[in-house]
């Protein structure tokens, strides 16, 4: 078992992964430390293990026997939680760090770096944990309050390689359902994309709905309406720009059902970020007990939770565009592009050549990065660290751990959000126009 662990990638999945690609099983496993690392935060998040961080140096002062409640403040027992998702967090960021300054400019699977990167898996599980012991023995101090805006700012840009991904798998989506119309002659197909069109559209105003009704009072809450009237109003205008007569000839994958879904994202970074505004009047989530003794304070003493909706939502996005990340080689440039990746293999002798490779490796991964990486190695784990400190701000509720027993829900979270929604709808739009401006370039 320990040389299976030690050896390459291909030997640790080949009963499970039949003839895989090595690149492909490398990010899994890897993907697989991430999740990891969120398996464990959130059991740090469970009452019956707060009560055992009492042992750690970073602990309240007042011990473990007599946890105090001040007015407006929170249980002792419960800081502790969200602190060890922070310093849960801050290892497995710090590992991926690592790697992906050992990993930099790797072109192929002979240069040596490339074994580390494709095996010893044991010894990274050991550096892992090792990491990991060393994070919870960091003085509290003043960490949690710095790490916290570096949370921020990773999981803004996190939030934009989910909407990449977004866009990615829509136009995937669409041009594979279009040319499945035009090779057999069925209506359905379009039926469907005008079935799945209208019903994200229709969440979509629902959502905008829900968030007038539950997020804004007559009379206050001035920033969620601008918040929420803009975003919508950016969408209406990116559908509309969707459709024009230049921008379907420029690009005739694009639609509406890609306008859709990147309306409904938006909807829902709006809603996350109405769920970290700090009023009482302006969001229900400030409202609400956890329990009998253990209870979330805003600024201003307002009580919240420790799961919401935003946050369940939130969580199950991470999953999907973490393992997206993992095993997705896009058909599009622009996407491979920015996401550091080569085209998915096509044409008759890049398939011969790798069925070839699965008859001599049956039962194993096979090695396709001979000639060249299929993505870059110190990239990838760049998208892992801010992953990361996404999962560490969506664990967390964007609450900041403060230093007299508080969990500060602030404006700088809501405005990262509001931020990342806007960057991310300009971001879609200039997939739109970039043809028109830039007519020299190859945008196939």
């Amino acid at each position: 078992m320990a040389s299976c662990l030690c050896g390459t990638a291909p030997c640790l999945l080949c009963g499970c992964c039949p003839a895989s690609r090595n690149s492909t099983v490398s990010r899994l496993v890897f993907t697989s430390f991430l999740f990891l690392g969120v398996l464990v935060s959130i059991i740090m998040l469970s009452p019956g293990v707060e009560s055992q961080l009492h042992k750690l140096p970073w602990v309240c002062e007042e011990g473990a026997g007599n946890p105090v409640v001040l007015q407006g403040h929170i249980n002792c027992g419960s800081l502790l939680g969200f602190r060890a998702v922070y310093r849960m967090c801050f290892s497995t960021a710090a590992f991926f760090f690592l790697f992906a300054l050992l990993m930099m400019c790797v072109r192929s699977s002979r240069d040596p770096r490339a074994a580390i990167q494709n095996g010893f898996w044991f010894f990274k599980f050991l550096v892992l944990v090792g990491i990991t012991v060393g994070a919870f023995y960091i003085p509290s101090g003043s960490f949690s309050k710095i790490w916290f805006y570096f949370g921020a700012v990773g999981s803004f840009l996190f939030i934009l390689i989910q909407l990449v991904l977004l866009i990615d798998f829509a136009h995937s989506w669409n041009q594979r359902w279009l040319c499945k119309a035009e090779e057999r002659d069925s209506r359905a197909w379009y039926a469907g994309l005008f079935f799945f069109t209208f019903l994200f559209y229709a969440l979509t105003v629902t959502a905008v709905t829900l968030m007038f009704i539950y997020y804004t009072h007559p009379g206050a809450c001035y920033e969620g309406k601008i918040f929420i009237g803009l975003n919508l109003t950016f969408c209406v205008c990116l559908s509309i720009v969707a459709v024009l007569p230049k921008v379907q000839d420029a690009q005739p994958n694009s639609g509406l059902l890609q306008a859709s879904v990147i309306s409904l994202y938006t909807m829902f970074v709006t809603w996350s970020a109405l769920s970290n505004v700090p009023d009482q009047k302006c969001n229900p989530h400030l409202l609400t007990r956890l329990d009998n003794a253990t209870v979330l304070a805003g600024p201003e003493g307002y009580e919240s939770q420790w799961w919401d909706a935003p946050s369940i939502v939130g969580l199950v996005i991470f999953i999907l565009c973490t393992l997206f990340i993992s095993v997705r080689s896009s058909d599009h440039q622009q996407v491979n592009s920015l996401m550091r990746t080569e085209d998915c293999p096509a044409g008759p002798e890049a398939m011969q050549q790798q069925q070839q490779q699965v008859v001599v490796c049956q039962g194993r991964a096979f090695d396709n990065e001979q000639d060249g990486v299929t993505y870059s190695y110190s990239f990838f784990h760049l998208c892992l660290v801010l992953a990361s400190l996404h999962i560490m701000m969506t664990l967390t509720n964007w609450y900041r751990p403060g230093e007299t027993y508080t969990m500060i829900s602030t404006w700088p979270a809501v405005w990262v959000k509001i931020c990342a929604s806007w960057a991310g709808l300009f971001l879609y739009l200039w997939t739109l126009v970039a043809p028109l401006l830039l007519p020299s370039r190859d945008f196939s």
